[in-house]
This record gives structure tokens, C-alpha cells and sequence, in this order.
């Protein structure tokens, strides 16, 4: 499954939606304790991945004491409720104290997945297990109220904190997220019962429990982007599955009902993506070569280290200005464009920008600014330095996940990127033996043929067409589809439940 997030028609987030979502980020398991590294402070974690999984001591988190001998209890079964009334709580553990001093080898803990796998790491873990939701993240083991820095306004702060104060159970803190602003205590009070519920699952998922083991799972991306990036400026959701449809309006119905309406059953012959011009953003984006509306473009290299970006005038025009003036001119226009292109592509760890010269400091400081403007939406933790001697910025941006790559160049229709040309009707032969196969020989139905919009035309044009053949032939319908996503000389076969047929 796929999601696009789209401000003014312009691509700002891309989301997919794996089949497989072990170790996703807040997925929560029992784990064991594979080895401590002392030198490292730290400990090596057997999740259940082929690489083992990375405990630091600072991500134990003050509580630690308490949520191992919480977890001890309840996979023991000597705790019946999951609730903390009269759970009382130890103190904190040392901060600048080391891991073998409160974990050893073989030990069953609580962690939660930080940093997805990436590469050739394991995961990320933090000991400190929370539960996000819409208005608030629950923290276990703490008495405290927060409030996200976003929120300025005192009087609407300090309401929300005395309410959280009221409602929250006991040895349960609250982090008050930015989406409460406004909201009535009915709805930070559901919220708050839909995650006590998960950690009541969890809960009970660990009775007898023997690691690893996965105890709960983070919700689906669709309801994590519905969650963390729905407001009150969305104006329309479009979806092109009625099952997906139905749910997201029944998630909005939950959280945020004023905004049910603005869900829209997409039935358009065309790709959603293709409809709304997604596709094309995304290979225009994921790139190494990224052109911009002026005509300077972006060079992307990634590296085992850190991101490379050079930034280029190109075939600009700067009209009369001076040089300087020209300069910066396409380092503010490629500053904007950056910010979008590390949200949307996921990137994250060192990031160099290589800028065009800017010789006055004052220049210098508006291209920070810029930059630095243009992130501030960005959810992921970053640090903008000022530009260098040399005229390079460097960053660092959060990543918690792998970045997104997708594959924007194509292979040769005709030699597939052998360099020998073969006839591309030989891919039409191909098309019509598996349909011969599929409708023929396995009589099966309702086929969808999805190919590249090109493709897809000499299918479906003309009189007769190819497809009417088809049905003269087998006496079923093929419902041909055109994608942009799709190579050339590409194709996939779906059945009547949309699930890939296997050729």
C-alpha cells in the first residue's frame, strides 16, 4: 500500500507500506539479553533478527528498575491487572551509571523498536517503552505532564495539563502532543482509554511469554500517517479501495469526526498516482539529478558515510542581476527544495549541501535562515549548521527508518539493458500465453492486467481491440490497466482480489 502526502498539488511525503512489518518502529517485544559490551556501555539483543538488535545505556531510561520488574511479574503471571495504582515506584536509575551494572547476559527485557534494521545494523531499541496516540503519548512508570514545545499558548497549555492531571490514571505520564490544541476532554479521555487498551494487550500478550517475542505491534502506516499528520488544513483524502475507504473514515469517525467528509471513494480508470500526478513527481524527486522550476538542478549522491548534495545553476536565467544576486537567488530556491526532498525521500544521518558561492555574510545568513525556515516542519529531529568556509552546510537529520530509494531509471525497452535489440512483441506473445494459461488452462477470472500506460492503449485501442479478442477468445473480460509506475515492456497480473499472480 502506498500513501502521498500533497500540499498545493506538490508530493511533501511518501509512504510504503510493507507486507512484511516486523520490527517497524514502536513495535514492542520481549527480548533477550545476548551479550554486554562494557566499552560500549551498552548491550547486543536477540529480537528475533538476523542481526541483533543495539541497547545503550541511555536508552534504558530512568525508569528502567520499574519496567523490569514489571515485566518479570507479568510473564510470571503474579500481577493480574495491567493498571499501576499500586505499583510503587523505584527510584531512577544513575544516569551516568553503566549497563552491566543493571543488566547481564540471558535476561529477559522490555524494549521497544527506535531505528528500524538498516543496512547491515540491527535494530534500534529503547527500554523505555511508550504508546503513542492522536492528542497524546502515554509514558508508563511516571507522574509527570508534558506538553510539546509547539503549543506557546500559556492559558491553553495550562488547561490541557490540569485536565491530563484529572483524568490520567496513577504511575501513568502524559506527553501532550501539538494535535490536542483545542480539543474537549472527552476526546483527550477516549484517547487516552485507546492506549491504556494497547498496553493492556501488551499486558497480557506477555504471560508465559518466552523471547523474543513480539508483543504488540504499531499500528498500520495508514493509521500512523492519519495519526501523526492529519490537521485541520487537509481538505481531502482520496483512496481507490472501498475496504481502505471504510476504514479511514471509521478511524476519522474515532479522532476527528468534523473530518470524515473530506474522504473520497476514488473510481477513476486511471491510477490514482497517475491521476493526481504522483508518479511523475516521484520520478522527477528520486533521482540523482533533481531539476528545479528555474533550470538549476540538484546532484544526490549517498554514501556509506553521509548525503551529498551539489547544487547547480544549470541553465537558469538570472535576468540582469549580478552574480552574487543570481547566487542567491538559486541557493534559497534549492534550500526549499532540499527541505522537501529529505522529507519526502526519508533521508537522514550527515548531510553535506555543497551551495553556490555566496561571498557577503549577510547572504550567507539569509540561506541559513532559509533552510532552516524551510524544515521546520519536518517531524524528524535535524541540526542546520551555518554555511562553512567553503560554503557547505552540514546537517544531521534523524533516521529511524530506511530511507526511501525508488528506481527512476529504466532499462531499454526493446534490449532490456542487454545492449541486444529483440522484438518487443515477443513481451505481447508473453502477455497473451500467461492469459492463455491463467483464463484457459486455470479458468480463472475477474484478470487485471496492469502494464505502462503506453502499453496499455495498443491494448485497448482500435476496432477490434486486443482485449475484445480476448474476450472472443476465452469469453471473459481482462480489465486492462495503465500505470506510469510501470516500465515499458513491463507487466503484472492480478486476480479478482487484487493479489499478484505468480507467472
Amino acid at each position: 500500500m502506498s500513501l502521498a502526502v500533497l500540499r498545493d498539488k506538490l508530493l511533501m511525503e511518501l509512504h510504503r507500506e510493507r507486507a512484511d512489518t516486523g520490527f517497524a518502529v514502536g513495535d514492542v517485544y520481549l527480548a533477550k539479553v545476548r551479550k554486554v559490551a562494557p566499552g560500549l556501555n551498552a548491550a547486543f539483543v536477540d529480537v528475533g533478527h538476523e542481526k541483533d538488535a543495539f541497547l545503550h545505556y541511555f536508552d534504558l531510561g530512568p525508569q528502567y528498575k520499574n519496567s523490569f520488574k514489571f515485566t518479570k511479574a507479568a510473564v510470571q503471571g503474579n500481577i493480574t491487572t495491567s493498571l499501576l495504582d499500586d505499583w510503587k515506584l523505584d527510584a531512577d536509575i544513575n544516569k551516568e551509571g553503566k549497563l552491566g551494572d543493571v543488566l547481564s547476559a540471558s535476561q529477559s527485557i522490555l524494549v521497544q523498536i527506535a531505528k528500524e534494521p538498516i543496512s547491515t545494523k540491527g535494530p534500534r531499541l529503547t527500554a523505555e517503552v511508550t504508546l503513542a496516540g492522536r492528542y497524546m503519548v502515554l509514558v508508563p512508570f511516571i507522574n509527570k505532564v508534558s506538553i510539546s514545545s509547539r503549543l506557546t499558548d500559556e492559558v491553553e497549555r495550562k488547561r490541557l495539563k490540569d485536565l491530563m492531571h484529572a483524568i490520567r490514571p496513577k504511575n501513568f505520564g502524559v506527553i501532550i502532543r501539538t494535535n490536542a490544541e483545542g480539543k474537549k476532554s472527552e476526546d483527550l479521555e477516549a484517547d487516552l482509554k485507546t492506549l491504556l487498551s494497547r498496553w493492556d494487550v501488551m499486558f497480557r500478550n506477555m504471560k508465559s511469554a518466552m523471547p523474543p517475542k513480539k508483543l504488540l505491534g504499531e499500528i498500520d502506516r495508514t493509521s500512523a500517517v492519519l495519526r501523526d499528520v492529519l490537521n485541520k488544513d487537509f481538505t481531502s483524502i482520496h483512496v481507490d479501495s472501498q475496504v481502505v475507504y471504510e476504514e479511514v473514515r471509521e478511524t476519522l469517525e474515532k479522532t476527528a469526526p468534523e473530518k470524515k467528509n473530506i474522504v473520497k471513494l476514488y473510481t477513476g480508470k486511471l491510477d490514482i498516482f497517475d491521476n493526481f500526478f504522483i508518479n511523475k513527481q516521484i520520478k522527477h524527486a528520486f533521482g540523482k539529478q533533481v531539476m528545479l522550476p528555474s533550470g538549476a538542478y540538484l546532484i544526490i549522491e549517498k554514501t556509506e558515510a553521509m548525503h551529498v548534495i551539489d547544487v547547480n545553476s544549470g541553465g537558469r536565467k538570472g535576468g540582469n542581476h549580478d552574480q552574487e544576486k543570481n547566487a542567491l537567488d538559486t541557493n534559497l530556491e534549492a534550500a526549499r527544495e532540499i527541505a522537501r526532498l529529505l522529507r519526502l525521500r526519508d533521508m537522514g544521518g550527515i548531510i553535506c549541501v555543497d551551495f553556490i558561492d555566496l561571498y557577503e555574510a549577510e547572504n550567507r545568513r539569509l540561506l541559513h535562515k532559509e533552510l532552516k525556515d524551510a524544515m521546520e516542519d519536518d517531524k524528524a529531529k535535524h541540526n542546520v549548521l551555518p554555511p562553512s568556509r567553503f560554503g557547505v552546510i552540514e546537517m544531521t537529520r534523524q533516521r529511524v527508518r530506511p530511507e526511501t530509494e525508488i528506481d527512476t531509471s529504466e532499462n531499454c525497452p526493446t534490449c532490456n539493458g542487454t545492449g541486444e535489440v529483440s522484438a518487443p512483441v515477443l513481451v505481447i506473445d508473453e502477455i497473451e500465453n500467461a492469459l492463455n494459461y491463467l483464463l484457459g488452462e486455470k479458468n480463472m477470472s475477474g484478470i487485471t492486467l496492469k502494464v505502462h500506460p503506453f502499453l496499455a492503449a495498443y491494448f485497448t485501442k482500435g476496432f477490434p481491440s486486443m482485449r475484445m479478442k480476448w474476450w472472443w477468445r476465452w469469453k471473459k473480460t481482462v480489465k486492462v490497466v495503465g500505470e506510469g509506475a510501470h516500465q515499458y515492456l513491463d507487466y503484472t497480473i492480478q486476480d479478482s482480489e487484487g493479489k499478484e499472480v505468480p507467472l
